[in-house]
Order: structure tokens, then C-alpha cells, then sequence
């Protein structure tokens, strides 16, 4: 038998067939996927072949082939990948200039992921209601916006509470598969709830001590919206340690940094102090901004030292 996997609980997975319903289903101890040392072998999204027992229990057997996946470092195995979602038409990064806060460096993180691993990408900046009365945060939004706009990436400006921004991301999702990602509290949840009339997910609260999202996912799922398409939801996340890339390959995933690099003395120059670097004299310049830089030296970091932040 086949189907999608609709749910992950950690040790279950449901499985949505064409004919037979949905399924609870788990694997076997020795079912690993080759080249991947993964947390969890089988993610929302997977197709997957299983094998139905007359004791009302089933088993994975095998996974069919990925189109695309999005994986970060296991925060507590260096060596492993979190697959979070696989087979997906875009992803959107929520982001938050506070309550909680959204770090360019982690914003970094997952756009180089989302470059190695072939996903288109949204930037959703939520929340812009917090702003409307606080010029410096203002000036700092648009600020990001114009940054990563001006890099190649799009971004939307929302707030479910004042209704801005719903139409242009229900027009964005219809018919496709997204993944949601972000930190705990930056409105996953509620822009959910929005989409779809039943779905009826728990908004968590903010921390007020240190102004942090407290978990309200706690697995991942894929919810069919109204509009057609569906939403893989997934547990917030803190960090986003970058997996599986070559010092070398690194600054392919940056598109501002490669793009310069082409004009660099040495064909395997690294861009830290290389002579006739053209991408060190691109940021004198200001035509690569430092907080990017930034992200891609600390990503060349964590690959040289295997560490995870």
C-alpha cells in the first residue's frame, strides 16, 4: 500500500491513502535511508510504500524518491540531520523584529539551506502592528526588506491581526505545498487559522522575561487549507545549523557573494584575506552588506569546527 505522510508524533507517523484512509503507521528499527544520518528517517511529505498486519498494526517499508527536502543540524547530535519537511513547492520563513526577536544570522542559515536544497523561499515579516508606533524598528524593517528584496528574495509584509498581507499569502499558497518555519511565537499558528476555518490551532503565548515564543507545535503536521493548498506546520525552532556543505561550496549559497566571487584572483579563494578578493572589496563597497558576511563567515565556522549555533 501507499500514501503521504500527513503527521509525524515522533514514533508514528499517519499516512493519508487514496482509497483506505488514514493509516498509523511506524518503522522498523534497522530502517534507515542511505547517506542521510538522519533524527528521523520518514518526514511530513514523504511518499511512502507500507505493509498492513492483520493486528491493526502497519510498517514503512520504503520511501520514494525526494524532489526536495529541508534539513538542519539535530541540535544535540552535530553529526545528524532534522529533516523538517520533504517534497515542497516553497517555504515561508516567518520573521519577527521582536516578540520574539528573528536574528539576520538565522535568517541567513535558512536561505543557504534553502539555496543547497533547491526550495523556493518567501521572507514573511509578521507582526508589522507592533511597529506601526516605533520609527527605529520601522526603518529597520524596511531596512531587511530592502536588503534581501535587492539580493533576489521576496518578501511579504504581514499582520493577521490588522488583515494586511492575507490576500497576498492565500493567493501564494493556493494549490501548493508550503512549509511554515520560524521561532516559537512568530504567528505560524494564527496565519493557519486564518487559512483555514477549521484548523483552529493553539496560539502560544510570549514569554515576558525574555520576550521568547513558548512552544505551542510540538510535532509536525500538513493541514489542507481552504484555497487548495496545504501547510506543513512545524515545531518552532532556535537554531539553524547548517549540514552537508563543503567549505567551498558555502559561498554558492549566498547569491551576492558568488556573484562577486567570479571576479576573484584565485578560483578556491575563501573570501576572508585573500589578495584581489572582489568580494572583500564588494563589502568596502556596500555592495554585500556586512550582516551578511557575517552569517556566511559563522556558517564557514560551524563547517570548519563541526559546531552547531
Amino acid at each position: 500500500m501507499k500514501g503521504l505522510v500527513i503527521k509525524n508524533t515522533g514514533n508514528t507517523y499517519l499516512v493519508r491513502t487514496e482509497h483506505d484512509g488514514d493509516v498509523f503507521c511506524k518503522v522498523k528499527g534497522n530502517f534507515r535511508l542511505k547517506g542521510i544520518r538522519s533524527t528521523s528517517p520518514v518526514v511530513v511529505g514523504d511518499r511512502v510504500a507500507f505493509e498492513a498486519n492483520a493486528d491493526d498494526t502497519a510498517f514503512i517499508t520504503e520511501i520514494e524518491d525526494r524532489k526536495n527536502y529541508i534539513v538542519r543540524k539535530a541540535s544535540n547530535l552535530s553529526k545528524h540531520a532534522h529533516i523538517l519537511a520533504a517534497n515542497i513547492d516553497q517555504t515561508f520563513l516567518f520573521v519577527t523584529l521582536k516578540m520574539p526577536e528573528t536574528s539576520t544570522v538565522f535568517i541567513d542559515r535558512f536561505l543557504v539551506t534553502t539555496e543547497a536544497y533547491s526550495v523556493p523561499v518567501y521572507l514573511v515579516f509578521n507582526k508589522i502592528d507592533l511597529y506601526e508606533d516605533d520609527n527605529e524598528n520601522v526603518d529597520y524593517l524596511n531596512g531587511l526588506i530592502n536588503l534581501y528584496t535587492t539580493i533576489g528574495y521576496k518578501c511579504i509584509q504581514l499582520s493577521v491581526l490588522n488583515k494586511v498581507g492575507l490576500d497576498e499569502v492565500k493567493n501564494l499558497s493556493k494549490g501548493k505545498v508550503t512549509l511554515f518555519a520560524g521561532h516559537s511565537g512568530v504567528g505560524k499558528s494564527s496565519l493557519i487559522n486564518e487559512l483555514h476555518s477549521e484548523a483552529d490551532r493553539r496560539v502560544g503565548d510570549i514569554s515576558s522575561y525574555h520576550h521568547k515564543g513558548m512552544h505551542t507545535t510540538t510535532f509536525s503536521e500538513m493541514i489542507e487549507l481552504d484555497n487548495g493548498g496545504y501547510v506543513i506546520d512545524t515545531p518552532g525552532i532556535k537554531g539553524f545549523g547548517t549540514i552537508d556543505m563543503s567549505t567551498p561550496e558555502v559561498s554558492h549559497y549566498f547569491p551576492e557573494i558568488f556573484k562577486f566571487s567570479a571576479k576573484c584572483k584565485y578560483n578556491n579563494c575563501l573570501h576572508i584575506n585573500e589578495p584581489d578578493c572582489a568580494v572583500l572589496k564588494a563589502i568596502d563597497d556596500h555592495y554585500i552588506s556586512q550582516s551578511r558576511y557575517a552569517s556566511y563567515l559563522s556558517i564557514l565556522n560551524d563547517v570548519d569546527e563541526g559546531k552547531y549555533r
